[in-house]
C-alpha cells in the first residue's frame, strides 16, 4: 500500500467533471499518436470535450444511437480487430441493459475495451430507476473485468491513459460531474489494484472508492476535531481487490467502515467484508451506502444526507461504531 499521500481538507468548492477531463486525456493522446477507437451512445454534447475529440478525430468514432446492449457489442467487435477501445455509456442502461453483452461479448473475450460508465450511483437525476447502485455487484461476478472508480476527475484521467497498456477489459465508473477534487498534488504514486492511503489515523479505517472517498477525507477531518484520528483510504480498484490493504488497516486500527455511492449489498462493503471473513480477523465493521430499497426521489445530496451517506453521517456512524463495545 502506497505511503500518505497530499490531499487538501478545505476544497468544498474545487469541483472538476471526470468526464471532462477524462475527455481532455483522450484527446491529447490522440494528438500524440496513440492509436485507440472511441465509441459512445447518443448522449455526447458536441461542446463537450468528448464532442470536441470526436470532431477532430471522425474516423476513430462511432455514435451507435440509443442502443447501448448494440455498443458493448460492437466495442468488443472493435477489439478484437486489434485496437484498445473505449466506450462511454450511460450508467443506468451499462450494467442493466447490456448486461450479457458486457459478460459473453467483452469478459469472454478477453478484450481490451474500456467501458466508461457515467452517472454512477445516485448522481443521473432520474430516480430510483435511474439509480447505479447494483453494478458494482454484477462486475464483481464477471471473470477478467477489472473495475476501477476514480476518486476525483484528474485521477480518472491517469486510469484511462494507464488504461492503453493494461490488459484485458475494464470498467470505469464516473459520475455526473462536478465532483470534488480530492488530491491536491497529483505526484502521488498511482497502480491500479494498489488503494493508495490518503490520511494516517489509529482510531478506525474509513475506506471509500469514488466519490465517496470525499466523504470520508471530510467525516475523518470532522472527526479529528473531537481527537479521533481516522485512517483514509482510497479503494479506487474494486477488482482487481487491495486485500493486503484492508487486512493491514484492520489489524491497526480495529475498526473498519466502508463509504461506497451503490447499494449495501454487493459493492466496496461487500468486497471488504469478504476479506475480513476469509482471514479470520475480528474488528467492529460497518456499512454505509445504499440500503437494499429503492432510494427515495431527490437531489443526489438530499439522498446521501438522508441515508447518512453524506460526511456529517459518514462521522455520526463511526461515533457509533467506536461507542460499541
Amino acid at each position: 500500500m502506497a505511503a500518505p499521500v497530499e490531499v487538501s481538507l478545505n476544497f468544498d468548492q474545487i469541483l472538476s467533471s471526470a468526464r471532462e477531463v477524462y475527455g481532455s486525456e483522450l484527446m491529447k493522446m490522440a494528438d500524440e499518436g496513440m492509436e485507440f477507437a472511441f465509441v459512445c451512445s447518443d448522449n455526447v454534447a458536441p461542446s463537450s470535450t468528448v464532442g470536441k475529440f470526436m470532431a477532430k478525430y471522425p474516423d476513430r468514432c462511432f455514435n451507435v444511437g440509443i442502443a447501448e446492449a448494440n455498443q458493448v457489442g460492437m466495442s468488443a467487435g472493435l477489439a478484437l480487430s486489434g485496437r484498445v477501445v473505449f466506450s462511454q455509456v450511460f450508467g443506468p442502461f451499462l450494467p442493466l441493459r447490456a448486461a450479457d453483452q458486457i459478460h459473453a461479448d467483452i469478459a469472454y473475450n478477453d478484450v481490451p475495451v474500456r467501458l466508461i460508465g457515467t452517472h454512477a450511483g445516485v448522481t443521473s437525476g432520474g430516480g430510483p430507476t435511474h439509480n447505479v447502485i447494483a453494478d458494482l455487484a454484477l462486475y464483481r461476478a464477471i471473470p477478467n473485468l477489472t473495475v476501477i472508480c476514480p476518486a476525483d476527475a484528474n485521477q480518472c484521467a491517469r486510469i484511462v491513459r494507464k488504461s492503453m497498456t493494461y490488459p484485458g477489459p475494464m470498467i470505469i465508473r464516473i459520475a455526473r460531474g462536478a465532483e470534488p477534487d480530492v488530491y491536491a498534488d497529483q505526484n502521488y504514486e498511482f497502480e491500479i489494484g494498489k488503494a493508495i492511503t490518503i490520511k494516517e489515523g489509529g482510531d478506525l479505517t474509513l475506506i471509500g472508492t469514488g466519490s465517496a472517498v470525499y466523504w470520508a477525507l471530510m467525516a475523518a477531518k470532522e472527526l479529528a476535531q473531537e481527537g479521533i484520528q481516522a485512517k483514509v483510504i482510497d479503494m479506487h480498484t474494486i477488482k482487481p481487490f487491495d486485500a493486503e490493504a484492508v487486512i493491514s488497516a484492520a489489524k491497526e486500527t480495529g475498526c473498519v467502515i466502508t463509504v461506497e455511492d451503490h447499494s449495501i449489498n454487493g459493492g466496496l462493503g461487500a468486497a471488504v467484508a469478504e476479506v475480513l471473513a476469509e482471514n479470520s480477523i475480528g474488528c467492529k465493521f460497518k456499512r454505509i451506502g445504499l440500503p437494499d430499497k429503492f432510494a427515495i426521489l431527490g437531489e443526489p445530496n438530499e439522498v446521501y444526507e438522508y441515508y447518512g451517506m453524506a460526511p456529517k453521517g459518514v462521522a455520526e456512524t463511526a461515533r457509533t461504531v467506536l461507542s460499541k463495545k
